[in-house]
């Protein structure tokens, strides 16, 4: 408890900062004098106008102050205010926007701004007023929107900046956005992809400067948008809308760097951007190449054959978990990725991405984009394994037993992927519509690893000991296309869709497998290889000279065809039906070297194995969904029969299985008003096991860990509901988001895993029920007021709990984890040369199990994060970030703290400050690094790895700005989302 409880000056400090944050914010509140009123009338009818939105903007740069909308009577009110200039907005719908400048002064506090009326759109404008300036936020339907000027950037940012003023949005430091408490897995620009769909290519290389809208919504699928039938599966999606005086011109921005790292190789980074809109026309084009562990794009595709068991190898069955991890990549510049949190990472990545209306019928988007990385890691763990005793006869009597490893791992791993997206969409008629969506991806991958370990029993006597060096080669393609057609009937409401899929996935890969192993005694896991036993000591000695070649092929088609029918204005019925057909091939060969010939051409039998799995489903269903102003609700049933046909060509065995299920499923949402929604969604689905899962051929790439294939897997059945609740308060401009998710899995695939008395074990996938998971989120979000300026306050409350059921050594263990994380975010733009932004979070997580109580474990996670940026005299900058990490409850050797500081000093350039040169320092502390703590219910590990560590560096960055004036906005038919998030009826997609 000592430990969970020890907390380092430096982090007692930044919790002190944040409750003087607090206590400032709200004392200056109380101390400022000012107060700003009035009233907002119809100018013809002169009646005041309820719920008419008012912000308060600072008169020298139209920052946000404050936000309210107005009463029964018309009347507003802003107190509390600092002395100065400002501007009193007020819009409402249906009417032109009005705003007046009004004055704070320590002699006249309390100013009444009068009666501000505001004309109809369709009278003629008698009068000054400001015309095109909206509420920093509205709640349009299901989305809500931000508009992007009301929320002040620092110079050059990029829209991960920008996301990161936005309440209930979080970016953490790897660049990951989340959303009311959920991730974002797709970014739109304008209503479309951007270099397809990885959220990070838009928000890491688009300027904020250029954004004039963002918008959240859960995305619904292709066809459920189009029919109006909810079908329950959402996406957490941002979509950023261009200005419209920035969608014809070039911009873009360019970077090079160069330094020197005593003792190691220079430090570099380059990276280039340019982008060219015309209207409808995009064309982006981007660039980069570093060794500082930067991208700007998602990393995906991570390599073939790296399945060596290294430091962090093992499953936690049904109630592992990963649970505390620590390190930053690198990188301190702006909208710099920071990615090998646990290695050395260089890279260099080249894409395009193409939008453009061809002609009046034809709507097109691609992209492709090639990247290629090389990430070094070193890394030493200590894992302590506590075994059930007295089963099997695998390990002694004792209520005690286990064993502790200590490994040392190295690895040299090359990707290199190139990815080709297209969204093309084709208006036969104003009836029918055709959308293509190919997506195609290539890799290549070459690996190393290289690993030596020792285990060790309770009582410190040598159980086994393993020396691997394990390489391999691979090739893969990744390809998805879809058909889709959607057809609209002349009764409105009656609809006909069809989405053809078509998957493939071939993975080939070439591995040799050296490595050299004691056993102290005989070892029941020994499948290959020469063995020799020497008698007098015990020692058994295993050497494993082996080539292997993995083939796995796998092509999915899959059939959705929908039909609505409107049985009312209110009820729709939906008649759906899916085929779909899983065929998958997986061919292992594994060679021993033949001294004699000097090759790898003795054939081991044991180790190799042809598969072929074929998996069909055929599903049938229908939805009732029944819309009223305040509600929706829908109900629906599926039936399914699923064949699985598994045919082991090697052992000329085969396997028939027929599965019949029913799939229910309900759907509930209500609108409160004054932008106040909830959903519930209940919906079951079957998950087939995989072909590796299902190969009974053994996988001996880690010779202390066995992996099997088990041919009697059933398909695991699961029930999930969901809960959304949203709430934005206009008036206050507060906002809560509660998410909560819990799920039931029968026949869940979980791991057994036999340990013999030298420590080496086997693992297999079962089948077992009584697993649950639970997990929720509450974001909390509200202004703060220091003088004039603005402060949010965010506060993020996470919960997730599990509870499953594994089994070792043929003995249940059911494992229980829990988390608890909460999370305070404080962001101000104090001055026009001050930024600030303050956070910290709190994790405290327990796992539990039945059969080794021994493996229980309770730790604490703490973490502080400050970010600072001023504008010095001269056009000089400063930014820094602060990250403090502080570990209790591990072990001492890991129970301990560290403090990553980056800073960054700039000189900005030209007349319009384009050009900026900068000198960046990284890890002034030299104090970065990484540790990983697994828990699981086989093992407690630690690990850590070696970091990039102190650099310094000086760039030259130059922003290109080069617009248009005049613009018109694009014609853009097919814009994924409205204003008010309806669904529109045009060719089938939701229009502007």
């Amino acid at each position: 408890m000592k430990n969970l409880l020890t907390v380092k000056p430096l982090l007692r400090v930044s919790l002190f900062i944040i409750h003087c944050a607090l206590f400032i914010n709200f004392s200056a509140s109380a101390q400022s004098p000012g107060t700003i009123k009035g009233t907002v009338v119809d100018s013809v009818t002169r009646k005041p106008l309820m719920e008419a939105s008012v912000s308060l903007l600072l008169a020298r740069d139209s920052s946000l102050v404050t936000f309210g909308i107005t009463d029964g009577d018309g009347k507003f009110e802003f107190p509390k205010l600092a002395v100065g200039q400002y501007r009193v907005l007020v819009t409402y719908v249906g009417y032109r926007g009005r705003s007046r400048s009004v004055s704070v002064t320590q002699n006249d506090p309390t100013v009444d701004a009068g009666t501000i009326d505001i004309v109809a759109q369709s009278q003629t404008l008698m009068e000054v007023s400001v015309q095109g300036e909206r509420a920093p936020i509205a709640v349009k339907g299901d989305t809500l929107e931000f508009n992007a000027g009301s929320f002040k950037t620092r110079p050059n940012a990029q829209v991960e900046d920008l996301l990161k003023k936005l309440p209930g949005v979080e970016v953490d430091r790897d660049g990951n956005v989340k959303a009311q408490g959920q991730a974002i897995t797709k970014v739109l620009v304008d209503g479309k992809p951007f270099f397809g769909n990885d959220p990070k290519m838009a928000t890491r290389n688009l300027p904020a400067d250029i954004i004039d809208k963002v918008q959240l919504f859960d995305q619904a699928s292709e066809q459920s948008t189009f029919s109006g039938v909810d079908d329950g599966d959402r996406e957490k999606t941002i979509n950023i809308t261009t200005k419209k005086d920035k969608r014809k011109g070039s911009f873009g921005q360019q970077t090079i760097g160069v330094g020197p790292k005593p003792g190691d190789d220079a430090r570099y980074s380059g990276r280039v951007s340019y982008n060219q809109f015309n209207n409808g026309r995009q064309i982006s084009m981007l660039g980069m190449a570093n060794n500082i562990n930067q991208q700007g794009f998602t990393a995906s595709d991570l390599g073939l054959g790296n399945n060596f068991g290294g430091a962090g190898q093992g499953q936690g069955g049904g109630g592992g978990s990963n649970v505390v991890r620590g390190g930053a990549g690198g990188g301190s510049g702006n909208g710099a990725g920071q990615v090998g949190s646990n290695a050395i990472t260089q890279s260099w990545a080249a894409g395009i991405n193409y939008r453009d209306g061809w002609g009046k019928k034809i709507d097109v988007v691609s992209s492709y984009n090639a990247s290629n990385t090389n990430t070094l890691t070193s890394q030493q763990s200590h894992r302590e394994n506590v075994i059930p005793s007295g089963t099997s006869g695998t390990v002694a009597t004792r209520a005690d037993a286990g064993f502790v490893r200590d490994q040392a791992n190295g690895s040299d791993n090359t990707n290199t992927n190139h990815r080709f997206n297209l969204r093309l969409d084709y208006r036969l008629d104003s009836m029918t519509t055709i959308r293509v969506i190919p997506s195609l991806s290539w890799l290549n991958s070459n690996y190393n690893n290289n690993s030596q370990s020792q285990t060790f029993t309770n009582e410190g006597v040598l159980a086994n000991s393993s020396l691997t060096n394990y390489n391999s080669t691979g090739t893969g393609f990744t390809g998805n296309n879809s058909l889709l057609l959607f057809r609209k009937f002349k009764k409105q409401g009656r609809s006909f869709s069809v989405n053809w899929t078509i998957g493939a996935n071939n993975q080939d890969n070439e591995g040799f497998n050296n490595s050299v192993n004691t056993f102290n005694g005989s070892s029941t896991s020994l499948t290959s290889g020469v063995i020799t036993k020497d008698t007098v000591t015990g020692i058994t000695t295993q050497k494993i000279n082996q080539r292997n070649n993995q083939e796995t092929h796998s092509m999915t088609n899959t059939v959705n065809v929908s039909y609505t029918e409107p049985l009312s204005l209110r009820q729709t019925l939906e008649f759906h039906y899916n085929l779909s057909d899983n065929h998958n091939t997986s061919n292992r060969a594994v060679n021993d070297f033949n001294g004699t010939t000097n090759q790898y051409d003795l054939v081991n039998s044991s180790l190799s194995n042809n598969f072929v799995n074929d998996y069909v489903t055929n599903r049938g269903g229908l939805t009732w969904q029944t819309k009223r102003l305040k509600y929706t609700y829908a109900f629906g049933v599926d039936a399914q029969q699923a064949s699985l046909n598994s045919q082991n060509l090697s052992r000329e065995t085969t396997l028939n299985r027929t599965y019949s299920n029913l799939l229910p499923n309900a759907l509930f949402t209500y609108n409160f008003g004054k932008s106040r929604r909830l959903r519930l969604n209940y919906r079951t689905r079957l998950n087939a096991p995989s072909v590796n899962q299902l190969q009974p051929v053994a996988n001996n790439t880690n010779p202390l860990n066995i992996q099997l294939g088990n041919l009697d897997l059933q398909p695991e059945y699961s029930h999930t509901v969901s809960l959304n609740y949203n709430r934005f308060d206009a008036a206050t401009f507060r906002n809560m988001f509660v998410f909560l998710n819990a799920s039931r899995t029968d026949n869940k695939i979980v791991n057994s895993t036999t340990f013999d008395k030298s420590g080496a074990q086997t693992t297999i996938p079962v089948n077992t029920n009584g697993y649950y998971t639970v997990n929720g989120s509450l974001v909390f979000g509200r202004p703060l007021k220091l003088g004039a300026q603005k402060t949010n306050l965010n506060l993020s409350t996470n919960l997730t709990f599990n509870q499953g059921t594994s089994f070792i050594n043929n003995q249940s263990n059911q494992a229980k984890n829990w988390l608890i994380g909460q999370g305070a975010t404080i962001s101000s733009n104090f001055t026009e040369k001050l930024d600030l932004n303050l956070s910290g979070n709190i994790n405290w997580q327990s796992a539990r199990y039945s059969l080794q109580p021994q493996q229980n474990t309770t730790f604490l996670n703490q973490s502080v994060t400050l970010d600072v940026y001023y504008q010095l005299p001269l056009k000089f900058t400063f930014s820094t970030n602060v990250y403090y990490n502080h570990y209790g409850g591990s072990s001492a050797s890991f129970n301990q703290s560290y403090t990553l500081w980056n800073a960054t000093l700039a000189r900005q350039l030209f007349k319009q400050n384009q050009g900026e040169i900068r000198f960046q320092a990284f890890d002034l502390l030299n104090q970065n690094q990484s540790i990983v703590r697994n828990v699981t219910d086989t093992y407690t590990e630690e690990v850590r790895s070696r970091v990039l560590n102190r650099y310094f560096m000086i760039s030259f960055v130059y922003n290109l700005r080069k617009f248009s004036a005049g613009v018109t906005a694009p014609r853009d038919p097919f814009q994924e989302r409205n204003g008010g998030g309806q669904r529109g009826q045009g060719g089938g997609f939701r229009r502007n």
